[in-house]
């Protein structure tokens, strides 16, 4: 039988879930359709997520689908849940896009379409409540032609908009030539020839489709039924099957963890090639390329202000680290006909649940590294304290935080030992009511918040270099450190680099370095995460190992991964010093779409707000502005914009790229390491002893 992983994608509220529930009662899966206000839906499965009616987690269900097995996952709409769905979608095959006939397109929706299109994940698009008031058509796929920029194909057009009798009519109409011609020339010829017929038409299209050339759209209505028949045909007909060999070495990306009961850790892993069996040991890590010194690098992800890890005391979910581990596959089960039923072995093109894998990782590759683990969406830029109640245990808290940054990684869990205080940074606050929720309903433990900070980051102005020698004052550790630290390219993240020999020392003692390079960059000159640079190893130098006679290993005179640990802050902030380093702040892309009359009220306020407006458009009798503003301005821009547009202005925000901070200082955060920007302080800390 053939497979298909699909994803259900959308803005919030546009209907995914309902039509997920459709979806499963039309192909017999399900004897009645779920309910999202009834919390009885079969992907909603958290209470918290049936008790608000919006979906948190992503959830697979599989259907039989005339011949082909489709695995469908369902993704969160609320956009401070993008990170569930950046995880689905290395794993898909092809995906459907629904929007609202009445709402139309929203800004999630744009975002979805452009990574859909950016990663040509084939998709579909399902226009959703056609039976509801205010319901529009024609009107809709202009906005969606000219809001989402991309070739779109109606399969047929929406009759009885806005009543119960709305329904889809099938048949493509003339435009649908003209869209397919764009990019087939044989297709061109063939009508300039007499005609195009008919088999000939929709052999084109599914063919773009396949390509993510075109994206077909079918109107309906998930709570009626209207158009499912359509898409269902659409899904069958249109969108390509999984592929891979059964045969070949195993290649898997893991896309979810979970807890089970017992607290054992379970991941949803795509199997792209070979078979993966019960009792199997086998290996898993991040798969990050050899970089020509035997161990790799933390390669940018292709996206604005790519992390470099988790800082000290953080989440032992930290991306890029840790590599290559094993473990002995204990269970299987893989979705079919709406459950996930036990199996020996799951082969190529299917979904697993896996268990057994106890240091399992979101982003992790199974057996041969494969598909790399990317970021497609905006890294998170809001940081919170979490505050715990009386009565709260602080270990037991940050325990359960570390757990939920193990199922959704971009929650950097961050813990200042000094203050004992914790943080998570967040995309917005309704994650934070969330995570709130979580906290008490699963692990008894009730938190509050401190109010919500914008993250930036750091990055290097120049370069610098520091080095300090093996036995030589005021080094009091066994060790020689020399690095460099040069800028990198927006996006390229963090790249460690060796000119020394890699045979000069044991390479625990280089990895060691590594590691700690790594953790240090957590936090720069200002407390910021340090990214887009270049760290390169200059110097080394150890003492060998030394003992008396008949006696064992003498540390006093022996260099220990201790030492390398201990030395490489200091020598790695110092650079960083005599680099400098600015701080670069959030920034988001807005657009406004208010009265004409408004303007003049208008752009005053967004001045101040340090928005910078960058093209001004007429729409009618409404005026379009679009620009850059900074995160932490966007919640007043909000609030103000009612006021300002006689309430008739709509606000869309995205996050686009980090700017350098130009107004006022520089803003700092605090440190939750041993500082090693004051000597004195840091080696009190680390060694008890005082340098001079």
């Amino acid at each position: 039988m053939h497979l298909l992983n699909l994803g259900i994608l959308a803005h919030v509220d546009a209907g995914k879930t309902s039509l997920t529930e459709r979806l499963l009662h039309t192909a017999g899966v399900t004897d009645e359709i779920g309910s999202v206000d009834a919390g009885s839906t079969r992907t909603d499965t958290l209470a918290l997520e049936r008790r608000r009616g919006i979906t948190i987690k992503s959830a697979v269900v599989s259907f039989p689908l005339r011949g082909v097995t489709v695995n469908l996952i369902d993704t969160p709409g609320h956009p401070d849940f993008i990170a569930e769905v950046e995880r689905v979608l290395g794993v898909l095959d092809g995906a459907v896009l629904v929007v609202s006939a009445v709402e139309g397109v929203q800004a999630q929706t744009r975002v979805l379409m452009r990574t859909l299109r950016r990663l040509r994940i084939p998709t579909l698009v399902f226009v959703n409540k056609i039976d509801r008031r205010g319901a529009r058509g024609e009107a809709v796929l202009r906005e969606m032609a000219r809001r989402l920029a991309v070739p779109l194909l109606p399969l047929g057009r929406a009759a009885g908009l806005g009543t119960r009798a709305a329904r889809f009519v099938p048949g493509l109409g003339p435009s649908a030539l003209d869209v397919l011609a764009d990019h087939d020339d044989d297709l061109l010829r063939a009508y300039v020839d007499g005609g195009v017929p008919d088999v000939r038409l929709r052999t084109a299209l599914a063919a773009q489709t396949r390509q993510a050339l075109v994206h077909p759209v079918v109107f309906g209505s998930a709570i009626t039924g209207a158009g499912a028949d359509a898409l269902i045909t659409g899904i069958e007909r249109l969108l390509p099957r999984a592929g891979g060999d059964p045969d070949g070495p195993l290649s898997g990306t893991v896309f979810k963890v979970e807890r089970g009961p017992a607290g054992e850790k379970i991941a949803y892993a795509r199997i792209f090639s070979g078979t993966l069996h019960v009792r199997d040991r086998i290996p898993f890590g991040t798969g990050r390329e050899d970089d020509g010194t035997g161990r790799g690098d933390d390669a940018g992800n292709g996206r604005e202000g790519a992390g470099t890890g988790r800082e000290k005391g953080g989440s032992a979910s930290r991306q890029g680290g840790g590599g290559p581990r094993e473990g002995r596959v204990t269970a299987l089960t893989a979705f079919d006909a709406g459950a996930d039923v036990r199996q020996d072995a799951v082969g190529a093109g299917r979904i697993a649940k896996v268990w057994g894998l106890g240091a399992i990782r979101i982003g992790d590759a199974l057996g041969v590294p494969g598909r790399a683990y990317e970021h497609h969406f905006a890294p998170p830029t809001l940081e919170t304290v979490v505050v715990p109640c009386p009565g709260t245990d602080r270990r037991s808290l940050h325990l359960a935080l570390t757990q939920l940054a193990e199922q959704d990684p971009l929650i950097g869990v961050r813990h200042d030992e000094r203050r004992a205080e914790t943080s998570v940074s967040l995309y917005g606050e309704v994650q934070k009511e969330v995570v709130q929720a979580t906290l008490a309903e699963e692990y008894g433990l009730d938190v509050s918040f401190r109010e919500t900070t914008t993250l930036c980051i750091e990055r290097p102005a120049g370069t610098g270099c520091a080095v300090e020698f093996n036995k030589k004052d005021p080094n009091p550790f066994l060790a020689t450190v020399g690095l460099r630290v040069d800028p990198a390219p927006i996006g390229s993240g963090v790249r460690f680099r060796l000119e020394v020999e890699l045979g000069s020392m044991p390479y625990a003692f280089f990895k060691a370095v590594e590691d700690t390079v790594r953790e240090t960059l957590g936090q720069g000159l200002h407390g910021w995460q340090v990214t887009d640079c270049t760290v390169t190893m200059t110097h080394s130098g150890y003492s060998p190992r030394q003992s008396h006679a008949h006696q064992g290993f003498d540390k006093s005179m022996s260099s220990t991964g201790y030492d390398f640990r201990g030395l490489t802050p200091l020598v790695l902030i110092e650079a960083l010093r005599r680099a400098g380093t600015q701080v670069h702040e959030p920034m988001h892309r807005f657009r406004v779409e208010a009265p004409a009359d408004t303007l003049g009220a208008l752009l005053p306020v967004l001045a101040r707000l340090g928005a910078v407006p960058e093209s001004t458009g007429a729409q009618g009798p409404a005026v379009v502005l679009e620009g850059v503003v900074p995160a932490a301005r966007v919640h007043g821009l909000e609030q103000r914009l009612p006021g300002l547009t006689r309430g008739e202005g709509e606000l869309e925000t995205a996050f686009e790229r980090y700017a350098p901070v130009t107004r006022g200082p520089a803003p700092e955060r605090p440190r939750t390491d041993h500082n090693p920007l004051d000597r004195k302080e840091y080696l009190l800390n680390v060694t008890r002893r005082v340098g001079d």
